[in-house]
């Protein structure tokens, strides 16, 4: 049985950071993960390989999904993988997108392979088969291992079984499973358990939220000093210290204190996830400086802060949104900032 993979600059070899912006290329056979696939897989082989630049298809995915589903399609194949990519969010997302593209179009089977926290998780989760790896390449080999068995199972025509039992991250849906002890013994069994303080399972999981209690109200805004911040990637232009389009992992920090707006051709957006035009036409719009600089100048708010705050929230990690926001936090905090307002796109 015939299988194409789909891989990232990165682990298509072709290099790192510098090599974002590769458009999509087919190579026959496996390249990198691809040899340990072939090793791990029963029903089928990797026979081409398609790789495409995370910059590339975050920022032209309609024209990359269309190169890369017409080279996949003319391999003719039974099956189809992309990465694992772990918790990389540019290349998650790519994975998953592909995936549901041949999917659809192709109608064949798919799997891929996601760590639980990456932001193509929550978006595709409900249509793919993703098996749940690790953070990181060091998962490889688990990863590849789970991602190869469900993709056996499919190729012989197979359903994988239970989530937990195929290491697959939940698609969301209930199944009727028959069990010997009936519904009311097995739910005794569980009270007991828990009034006993026994670990026990439950047979419908319930999802669990963070629960963030808000801030109180400021009580005389005349009086309060507050921050610009913007997950809309809105940067100096040519962005210099440059700030990812997708997957950002750190926030950057500019000087404000002498600028009355944001002008067209000093700011743009480098944010992947919506189209920048209106944004740079006029940055304001996503970061809306000017507006801020009316209610100081009136007296409505006693000062803004200094600095404008920035990321791109697109298909940025839980735990790195976590980790900045409250670095962020601490920062102003420590300088007295008393609210802020955070703009999106």
């Amino acid at each position: 049985m015939r299988i194409i993979h789909y891989l990232n600059q990165f682990f298509g070899q072709l290099g790192g950071e510098e090599m974002t912006k590769t458009p999509p290329r087919y190579i026959e056979g496996p390249v990198g993960p691809g040899l340990l696939f072939n090793t791990l897989l029963k029903e089928g082989t990797i026979v081409g390989t398609v790789i495409c630049g995370d910059n590339y298809y975050a920022e032209n995915i309609e024209e990359a999904r269309d190169e890369l589903l017409s080279m996949i399609r003319e391999a003719s194949p039974d099956l189809f993988l992309s990465g694992p990519a772990f918790n990389a969010g540019r290349y998650g997302i790519a994975c998953a997108d592909l995936a549901q593209a041949v999917r659809k179009e192709l109608s064949i089977p798919v799997v891929t392979g996601l760590y639980k926290e990456n932001p193509a998780v929550e978006i595709y989760r409900k249509e793919l088969y993703i098996v749940s790896s690790g953070s990181s390449a060091a998962d490889m080999r688990a990863s590849a291992g789970k991602m190869a068995a469900v993709a056996d199972k499919l190729l012989r025509g197979e359903e994988p079984g239970l989530p937990e039992e195929e290491g697959l991250i939940p698609m969301g849906k209930r199944v009727n499973v028959f069990k010997k002890e009936k519904a009311s013994k097995r739910a005794v069994s569980m009270l007991i358990a828990k009034l006993k303080g026994e670990p026990y399972k439950s047979e419908v999981p319930i999802p669990v939220y963070d629960s963030v209690t808000p801030a109180p109200p400021i009580k005389n805004l005349s009086e309060a000093t507050i921050a610009l911040l913007t997950t809309g990637g809105v940067v100096p232009m040519g962005n210099p210290d440059h700030l990812p389009a997708a997957t950002a992992k750190f926030y950057k920090k500019y000087d404000i204190h002498d600028l009355t707006r944001l002008e067209k051709g000093q700011f743009e957006s480098v944010h992947a996830g919506y189209d920048p035009v209106y944004a740079n036409e006029n940055p304001n719009r996503v970061a809306p400086l000017d507006l801020l600089r009316m209610k100081e100048a009136s007296g409505e708010i006693k000062r803004l802060y200094p600095y404008l705050i920035t990321t791109t929230g697109n298909s940025t990690s839980v735990a790195d949104a976590t980790r900045m926001g409250e670095e962020i936090a601490a920062e102003l905090v420590a300088a007295g900032v008393d609210g802020a307002i955070l703009t999106s796109t």
